[in-house]
């Protein structure tokens, strides 16, 4: 999976190896470089520090997960979909689990970082063949940000080469988070919804009030015709 044909692979490769063997937080650059052969000065080159290396290996991962997750199939469901997409996701990360044990005893403090975890779950929702666009799009990324945090901390602690713990805790997140949101798109439709009716009483309140907001006093188009005298 790492291209260490490059520079660039090597360094983040030898840097998952030496998280594999030690606290992260312990590991210095000077160490990530002596490790991947490299001067300090190539890596520099490549990374402006350990947060630029981190984001590397993850979009290595997103790209291992956009090339083999499976399609969704005609009539699958779009949480069964989702369910294939991170499990290709942890099966990806798998070769690599006592490093990233090590990088996520850390909290993540680094903003760009934190936007390229995200990004990852933008993928895995496209992956599954769910939109992102808009209010819902967005609801769809924090919801599904929350199910994978909970199962990535199961992950970590599984040692069954078949994953089933992941398997079932994500099954049980999905379907929980389903609901959730479903509940909560819901509300934001039904809101969407009463604004819209709102609106629409605003604008004829408008039209009958005239740009002031006062009722408009007729004028002399507007007063009743005079009553014609009647014939005979």
């Amino acid at each position: 999976m790492m291209d260490i044909s490059t520079p660039r692979g090597r360094i983040v490769a030898a840097a998952l190896r030496l998280a594999a063997e030690r606290p992260w937080p312990g590991i210095t650059l000077r160490d990530i470089a002596d490790a991947a052969d490299v001067s300090l000065s190539d890596l520099a080159a490549e990374f402006t520090g350990k947060s630029q290396i981190l984001i590397a290996f993850n979009r290595t991962i997103d790209d291992a997960v956009l090339r083999n997750a499976p399609k969704p199939s005609a009539g699958q469901s779009a949480r069964d979909a989702l369910f294939e997409a991170i499990m290709a996701r942890f099966d990806a990360l798998t070769p690599y689990r006592a490093a990233v044990r090590s990088i996520a005893a850390e909290p993540v403090a680094d903003g760009r970082l934190l936007l390229s975890l995200l990004t990852s779950q933008r993928w895995l929702l496209a992956v599954a063949g769910i939109d992102t666009d808009g209010v819902r799009g967005k609801l769809r990324i924090a919801g599904l940000t929350s199910v994978y945090a909970g199962v990535f901390r199961t992950w970590l602690r599984d040692d069954d080469p078949g994953l089933a713990r992941t398997m079932a805790a994500l099954d049980r997140r999905l379907r929980s988070g389903e609901r959730t949101l479903d509940s909560v798109e819901r509300v934001c439709a039904g809101a969407g919804r009463a604004k819209a009716a709102a609106c629409d009483v605003l604008r004829g309140l408008r039209n009958r009030t005239g740009r002031g907001g006062d009722t408009a006093e007729p004028g002399p188009a507007d007063a009743a015709p005079p009553v014609a005298p009647a014939a005979g």
